[in-house]
């Protein structure tokens, strides 16, 4: 499985910005795909993620009103809609995805199964 993530970008306080992932396949009904990020010196943190079947969500308390996840089930892909941006929002956004991951494990990366290339997102103040 391969991921191909797209849509950063350089931005000013308060803009918009839409990241997209697309999964070259999902391959069972558990699959998830979700984004972390990682701001320079920092750990890997979760951001939001999101379960094909069924739509169940989860978001982290610091994007939580601002971001949204969807999904395209004919495309594979997973969308994060990020509203209200802040500059502490600035990081390396990472796709990933499981076929086999646990409700209860989203939020550590090290749960996932597939990873796709980073992608730059700088909110400027």
């Amino acid at each position: 499985v391969q991921l191909q993530a797209s849509g950063g970008g350089l931005v000013q306080a308060g803009g918009s910005l839409r990241l997209s992932c697309a999964a070259s396949e999902r391959t069972s009904t558990r699959w998830v795909m979700g984004w972390f990020r990682q701001a320079p010196g920092m750990e890997r943190l979760f951001v939001a993620a999101l379960k094909f079947d069924g739509g169940r969500t989860s978001y982290a308390d610091s994007v939580k009103g601002r971001f949204t996840i969807s999904r395209d089930n004919r495309k594979n892909t997973v969308y994060l809609q990020m509203n209200s941006l802040k500059p502490e929002d600035t990081a390396v956004y990472y796709c990933v995805a499981s076929d086999r991951i646990i409700d209860s494990s989203w939020y550590s990366d090290t749960n996932y199964h597939y990873f796709g290339q980073g992608t730059q997102v700088t909110v400027s103040s």
